[in-house]
C-alpha cells in the first residue's frame, strides 16, 4: 500500500511497526546517500543511516509538518554522522596558516567530469577533510559552526577545508591528465 507522508508521519507516531518499516523503506536511499557522503565505508555509513532513523523515530512526536521530513531527516543524518565523528575521530589542532595554492592547478574541470567521478574523488580524502569539505561546501555550515560541533577551532577548519581543496585541485588534475591520455 502507498501511504502518504502525512499517513507515515501519523503511523510512526502511534509506533506502528508497519508504518516505520515503510517509512524507513521509503527513505533509505534519500539517508544512505547523504551517509555515504560522510563516510568511505559502506558499512559505517550504514551504522550512521540507522542510527539516523533510530533518532528520526525517537523524535518523531516532534514533527508538526510533514513537508518538512527531508529536511529534518537531512539535518538528523548529518549531525549523526558529526556525532559519530566526534566519537571515534581525534581531530588534531591544525596552526592557522595559510596554504598557497599553485595556479597550475586552477583548472575548470566540473564539465568534463561526471557525478560518479566527483564523489570518487571526494571520497579520497582524508576523513578529516572530506567531513569539513561536505559541512562547509555541501550543507552551507560556517567555520565557526563546524568548529563547534568538532570540538575543533575555526582555524583548523579553515586549514582542513584549505587542503580539501587543494587536495582535490590535485585529484582533478591527475584525473583529467589520465583521461586525455586514454
Amino acid at each position: 500500500m502507498n501511504y502518504t507522508d502525512e499517513e507515515l508521519i501519523s503511523g510512526c507516531k502511534r509506533r506502528s511497526v508497519k508504518h516505520e518499516e515503510v517509512f524507513y523503506k521509503k527513505y533509505y536511499g534519500y539517508v544512505m546517500g547523504i551517509s555515504l557522503s560522510y563516510s568511505k565505508d559502506r558499512d559505517l555509513a550504514l551504522e550512521i543511516t540507522n542510527d539516523a532513523f533510530l533518532k528520526f523515530f525517537g523524535t518523531i512526536k516532534k514533527v508538526e509538518n510533514f513537508q518538512t521530513i527531508k529536511a529534518w531527516l537531512r539535518r538528523i543524518t548529518v549531525n549523526t554522522a558529526i556525532d559519530y565523528y566526534r566519537r571515534n575521530k581525534k581531530f588534531q589542532n591544525q596552526s592557522d596558516f595559510e596554504i598557497d595554492i599553485p595556479n597550475q592547478y586552477e583548472v575548470n574541470a566540473i564539465s568534463n567530469l561526471g557525478y560518479e567521478d566527483i564523489i570518487r574523488l571526494i571520497n579520497q580524502l582524508q576523513e578529516d577533510q572530506k567531513l569539513v569539505f561536505n559541512l562547509y561546501e555541501i550543507e552551507g555550515f560556517s567555520h565557526k559552526e563546524i568548529a563547534d560541533r568538532l570540538g575543533i577551532t575555526e582555524g583548523s577548519s579553515r586549514v582542513y577545508l584549505t587542503r580539501a581543496k587543494v587536495k582535490l585541485r590535485q585529484l582533478v588534475q591527475t584525473h583529467l591528465n589520465e583521461y586525455e591520455g586514454r
